[in-house]
C-alpha cells in the first residue's frame, strides 16, 4: 500500500508530490462570462497551499452552449486565458499540480442560463433538448481538444474529461435513450466512442507531456455498471489515459447492480489490469483512517470533496496527525468564509443537507 505522502508518477505529465487530490467541485463563484473571479482564485489557491498534491478546478465548460450552472469557470474562449494563466501559476507556486476539469452539460444546460434549448445525444421532451447531428458531435470532440490546448497554453499540467454525473459524455452511455443510428449510438462500442475520440483528440492536440484524466460514474445516470467497467478497460488499453477518477459517492459502497450483488463497486475496477493508468476515487473520505483504507483497497490516489471544503489544509493536517478528521458538520458560515468560500459558494452549500450551520 502506498503512503498518502508518497509521490505518484504518471505516464504523461509531471508527478504529484502526494496522493491527495482536490475533487472538481461546483461552487458558482466565477463571473457570468466564465472568466476567473477573485473568489474562485482564492478558493483553489488555498487548497494548493493546504497541501493537495493535485488541485482540480470545478467543471469548466468547453462550449458556451454547454454551460451547466451559474458562475461556472469557462475554458471555451481565449477571453479566459488570462485568468487561467494566473490560476495555474499560483497553484504551481504553492507546490501543487494543476488540472482543469473539462465539461459540457448537454441536456442539463438550463435554458434560462444558456438562452436556448440544450443539446444532447438524443431528443428529450422534458428538457426540450434536441439531438446533436453527427457533425455537431464531432464538433464537441474538437471543443474538448481546443479547450485542453487552451488550458495547456495557460500552464496547466493536464485536464480531467468529465464523463460522469449525467452530463453530455455520460449521456451517450445511456442505452435506453441513446438510439442514434450513427457511430455514436446503439451498441456499447458506439455509445462509448465519444470518450475515446475526445481522449485521442486531446492527446493529439496537447502532446506527450500533458496529463489526461477521465472522470466516470459507474452507476446511476442511465449507465450500466458492466458497460462502464468495459469503458474503463478500453480507456486503459489506449495507453493515453493517465488517470481514471471514479465518482462513487462512497468509496466502500456495494454495487447496486444486481449482477454484482454483494460486491464492492470499487473492486470491479481494482481487480483489473490498469497498465500505466492510475486509479482514483471520491466518496465519503473524511478521516486519515478512511484515506488509508482507500489506498489499501487498491487506489493510487484519493479524491476529497467535503473534507476539502471544510478544511483547506486537510493534507497538512494528516501529515501532522495521520488520524486527523475533517471538521464536524454542520459548519458555521464564518468558518466556511475563513476556509475560502464566498457567499455564493456558501449559498450553494446550503443545498447539501446538514452542511451549513444556520
Amino acid at each position: 500500500m502506498p503512503d498518502l505522502f508518497e509521490p505518484v508518477s504518471f505516464a504523461h505529465g509531471p508527478s504529484s508530490s502526494n496522493r491527495v487530490m482536490l475533487s472538481p467541485l461546483t461552487n458558482q463563484q466565477s463571473h457570468a462570462d466564465g472568466t476567473l473571479s477573485e473568489e474562485e482564485f482564492r478558493w483553489l489557491v488555498m487548497r494548493a497551499e493546504g497541501g493537495f498534491g493535485i488541485t482540480t478546478t470545478c467543471a469548466s465548460h468547453v462550449a458556451e452552449r454547454g454551460q451547466g450552472f451559474p458562475g461556472q469557470l469557462g475554458c471555451f474562449s481565449d477571453d479566459h486565458l488570462a485568468g487561467l494563466t494566473r490560476l495555474a501559476a499560483a497553484i504551481h507556486e504553492r507546490g501543487s499540480r494543476a488540472l482543469v476539469q473539462l465539461h459540457h452539460a448537454g441536456l442539463r444546460s438550463p435554458v434560462e442560463l444558456v438562452g436556448h434549448s440544450p443539446v444532447a445525444p438524443f431528443d428529450d421532451a422534458e428538457t426540450g433538448a434536441r439531438a446533436l447531428t453527427t457533425g455537431e458531435v464531432e464538433g464537441v470532440v474538437e471543443a474538448f481538444a481546443d479547450a485542453a490546448r487552451r488550458c495547456q497554453r495557460a500552464g496547466f499540467d493536464g485536464v480531467e474529461i468529465h464523463g460522469a454525473h449525467g452530463y453530455l459524455l455520460c449521456q451517450f452511455l445511456d442505452a435506453e435513450r441513446n438510439r442514434r443510428d450513427d457511430r455514436f449510438g446503439g451498441s456499447v462500442e458506439n455509445r462509448a466512442r465519444i470518450f475515446l475520440e475526445v481522449v485521442e483528440a486531446v492527446r493529439e492536440r496537447c502532446g506527450e507531456e500533458f496529463l489526461v484524466a477521465v472522470r466516470l460514474s459507474p452507476e446511476r445516470f442511465g449507465v450500466s455498471t458492466a458497460e462502464v467497467v468495459e469503458l474503463y478497460r478500453r480507456l486503459v488499453a489506449t495507453g493515453e489515459v493517465d488517470l481514471v477518477d471514479l465518482s462513487l459517492w462512497d468509496v466502500f459502497k456495494e454495487a447496486i447492480d444486481a449482477d454484482f450483488a454483494g460486491r464492492r463497486l470499487l473492486e470491479l475496477f481494482t481487480e483489473l489490469d490498469r497498465g500505466t493508468t492510475r486509479l482514483a476515487a471520491a466518496g465519503k473520505l473524511y478521516t486519515g483512517a478512511e484515506l488509508r483504507a482507500a489506498l489499501e483497497a487498491g487506489l493510487d490516489l484519493v479524491v476529497l470533496g467535503r473534507a476539502a471544503i471544510t478544511n483547506h489544509d486537510f493534507p497538512q493536517l494528516l501529515a501532522a496527525d495521520p488520524d486527523a478528521a475533517m471538521r464536524a458538520l454542520p459548519v458555521s458560515v464564518e468558518t466556511l468564509h475563513a476556509e475560502g468560500l464566498s457567499d455564493r459558494f456558501v449559498d450553494y452549500m446550503r443545498g447539501w443537507r446538514g452542511f451549513v450551520a444556520e
